[in-house]
């Protein structure tokens, strides 16, 4: 026992003198900046917003060229090997697709190069002329990787459009750009075939996937445009090369279409010097970032998040494996039974998520814990509380050899999960639970860097550091981006608020992004340059500094609702609060002020519903009666309470009534954006009918 003591009491005594010497470390500091008046702050490290990190390099075409002639030989691009596809027949009669994938199959940095300069001559050589625009519509790929940096070295500007899009939103995205090349996918084509009419400027199309030639009326084309495969454009580029016509970084690279949480997508145009000061600010914030490292990408090309975080990876060496959110574990919902998983087979070191997606490994690893139960639930429970007292800043927490004691026979086991070599994720696109973001710390043993930035920003904005353990915060400025907070009295918030100053988050760099793709007017209203230069944009996000000069963001315009009797309610702050229940998938609150309560609309967690009727004896047809049965509502309002009582929510944000439902939100439902953030006003007019019945 000797040992155990000394490892454990030697590490809290020394971690006892460091806390009571060491100081709050400053990671943002007060700036005077131009424009309307406000509480502004900037990187501590850097006195000016940060272009690039590359000398010499101003766009993405020369940053990418220049690493793959660094890294010739360094594995680039990795794709899964499809062994076998077949559905599945569940008990209710529903049909799931299942499939057997190999292992990742490399292509390096000098292979990809030259399928990158193989491809953009062959657009040349389809007739695709200067000045015209390219649109990529397709689920994360290698191709598509592949397709964009092709197109940036003939200094084509990329329209991307989110797979999961709508034929209205589709139809306007493409014919407001003016697009005259669409690269897709195979499922994709079919989406474009069904309203080929209604599209007025494309004249060729690129399918990534050669199956399309088996579908003969696919396969002819329509009367407007030809298609073309995607290894075909290669063989054209490669048989008559052409030279490079590169960007300037001025020059539009990408217009990227927003999922459209409200209304049609609006087209976001990003330059070169956009993009690249975002990704040369990432660089400085991620520790030890090398050619060491393996990143996993399955979200959205479509969104900034993915694109920044790719081409950073492309600058450095690192290797990018391709994978998809319904195959990312060995229990995602398309992995047949008994073989592995992308993550598993991968093993990254790195990974990009939203919250909805971490949200989900918790819940999943949660599940497996209490299904399991008996010793090793009472063990694992032990291991995390722990953990999470020393997290916490209880110096009589796990620490020293109890530490790793816990990491070898619990945690480790729960790292497999993601491959067992994760060391950094990044979250972005919406706020992270504080519960989610510890559960991540303990179980996978990685720091989290919670990022808060949007389209119009390029994804920059804030980013919290390695060594930041704090929750619910978005971290200080990244050295590209100044944050600066300006009054909105009318819901209460002002830059002298005390303890900590309040206002509506705005955003200026380098970073921020050009407007609106032909919609001026809501381009003046949320985008200024002010007398000096800088060019600013209004998030309508509303946040807070704290002493170390981090952001907390506490509101948001759009989503405060005021009710019948004066209250103000945030309805995204109720729903990331009672999101924590296992009973619930998703949720969305609503309120009006026509009355004096909020009510919910909940998809229900069917395996977690399940597990409990099980263990009460319930008995049910589907999981469709489960949800109607008075006793299941009761046990998730019970859930529901225990939520909002540990987010200490006022008595008028919890709702009163709920409607539990069966069918999840998906992007392909429409109900949420590809980011999986919640489309208020499309789920209102779908679920108009149990809305109204919640407030009769």
């Amino acid at each position: 026992m000797i040992p155990y003591y000394v490892g454990a009491v030697i590490p809290l005594v020394l971690a006892l003198i460091i806390q009571n010497t060491k100081k709050e470390k400053k990671r943002g500091l007060t700036v005077d900046v131009g424009g309307e008046t406000g509480y502004a702050i900037r990187n501590s490290r850097f006195a000016s917003p940060v272009e690039t990190a590359w000398e010499g390099v101003t766009t993405l075409a020369e940053l990418f060229e220049q690493s793959c002639k660094k890294h010739t030989y360094n594995n680039l691009l990795g794709t899964r090997k499809l062994i076998t596809k077949e559905v599945e027949i569940s008990g209710d009669g529903r049909s799931f697709e299942k499939v057997h994938l190999g292992d990742y199959e490399w292509l390096s940095y000098g292979q990809v190069f030259e399928s990158v300069c193989n491809f953009a001559s062959g657009l040349v050589q389809l007739g695709h002329q200067r000045g015209e625009r390219a649109a990529i519509f397709a689920d994360t790929c290698e191709e598509w990787f592949i397709a964009l940096q092709g197109c940036f070295r003939r200094n084509v500007s990329v329209v991307t459009i989110y797979a999961s899009l709508g034929e209205e939103a589709l139809c306007h995205s493409f014919n407001e750009t003016e697009v005259t090349t669409v690269i897709c996918g195979y499922k994709e084509l079919k989406k474009l075939a069904n309203i080929s009419g209604q599209l007025d400027t494309v004249k060729r199309v690129i399918c990534m996937d050669d199956e399309f030639q088996l579908d003969t009326p696919l396969g002819s084309g329509s009367s407007s445009w030809t298609i073309t495969s995607f290894s075909n454009v290669e063989k054209l580029g490669r048989e008559n090369p052409v030279e490079a016509d590169l960007p300037l970084s001025a020059d539009i690279a990408v217009i990227m279409y927003t999922s459209g949480s409200t209304g049609l997508p609006k087209g976001v145009m990003m330059t070169h010097g956009n993009v690249l000061a975002t990704a040369s600010a990432v660089m400085t914030i991620v520790p030890g970032l090398g050619n060491q490292d393996v990143y996993l990408a399955y979200l959205p090309l479509a969104h900034i998040l993915e694109l920044a975080a790719e081409n950073i990876i492309a600058a450095i060496g690192s290797s990018i494996g391709y994978g998809s959110p319904l195959t990312l574990t060995d229990t995602s919902n398309k992995i047949k039974k008994g073989t592995k998983g992308d993550a598993t087979i991968l093993r990254p070191t790195l990974m990009a998520a939203v919250p909805a997606i971490l949200d989900r490994v918790r819940d999943g690893v949660r599940k497996k814990i209490d299904a399991t139960g008996g010793l090793s639930k009472k063990l694992f429970d032990l291991a995390y509380a722990r953990r999470l007292s020393s997290l916490n800043g209880s110096w009589f927490g796990a620490w020293g050899i109890e530490k790793l004691l816990w990491e070898l026979l619990v945690f480790r086991k729960v790292r497999a999960i993601l491959g067992g070599q994760i060391r950094f994720i990044l979250s972005g696109g919406a706020p992270l639970s504080g519960d989610t973001q510890r559960f991540i710390n303990i179980c996978l043993g990685a720091p989290i860097g919670q990022g808060y930035g949007l389209t119009e920003t390029c994804a920059g904005g804030t980013f919290s550091e390695y060594d930041d353990t704090s929750v619910g915060r978005v971290g200080a400025p990244l050295p590209c981006s100044i944050i600066k907070l300006v009054d909105w009295p009318e819901g209460g918030y002002l830059i002298t608020d005390s303890p900590k100053p309040r206002g509506e988050i705005v955003v200026g760099g380098p970073n921020i992004t050009l407007g609106y793709f032909k919609n001026e007017e809501k381009t003046k209203e949320v985008y200024k340059v002010d007398d000096r230069g800088m060019r600013w944009f209004y998030t309508g996000d509303i946040g807070q500094f704290h002493g170390d000069g981090c952001l907390e963001i506490i509101d948001r315009k759009k989503d405060i609702v005021k009710l019948q009797h004066g209250e103000y309610v945030s309805l995204g702050k109720v729903e990331a609060a009672l999101s924590i229940s296992p009973y619930i998938d998703n949720i969305m609150v609503h309120a009006n002020s026509f009355h004096s309560f909020c009510v919910a609309l909940v998809v229900a967690s069917q395996a977690t519903l399940e597990a409990w009727a099980l263990n009460q004896g319930v008995v049910y047809s589907n999981f469709s009666d489960l949800c109607e049965k008075e006793e299941t509502l009761k046990e998730v309002s019970s859930s529901i309470q225990k939520a909002a009582k540990a987010a200490r929510l006022e008595k008028f944000e919890i709702p009163v009534k709920i409607k539990l439902l069966s069918e999840a939100w998906t992007p392909e439902s429409g109900l949420v954006t590809a980011a999986l953030k919640l489309k208020r006003e499309v789920i209102r007019k779908t679920f108009s009918d149990d809305l109204n019945n919640l407030y009769s």
